[in-house]
């Protein structure tokens, strides 16, 4: 069995994220409702906040555990 450390499964949920915020991105430059566009922009700025707290999170797990680093 592979054990999946927590800073890779942290790294793996960066990615979803910011994969998920490229898609709202693309749905808000196609979106024709403003009410959509809106809820879209709010939908994508509330995700890359995550994204930049899980950032800084990689970060303090790389420092803490080394051997973590650039997984």
């Amino acid at each position: 069995m592979i054990e999946v450390t927590v800073a890779a499964q942290v790294k793996q949920t960066l990615a979803s994220l910011k994969g998920t915020q490229a898609t709202l991105e693309v749905f808000h430059r196609i979106e024709q409702d403003e009410a959509n566009i809106k809820l879209l922009q709010n939908n994508s700025q509330r995700i890359h906040e995550i994204i930049e707290r899980l950032e800084n999170r990689v970060k303090i797990l790389e420092f803490e555990e080394p051997q973590y680093k650039g997984l």
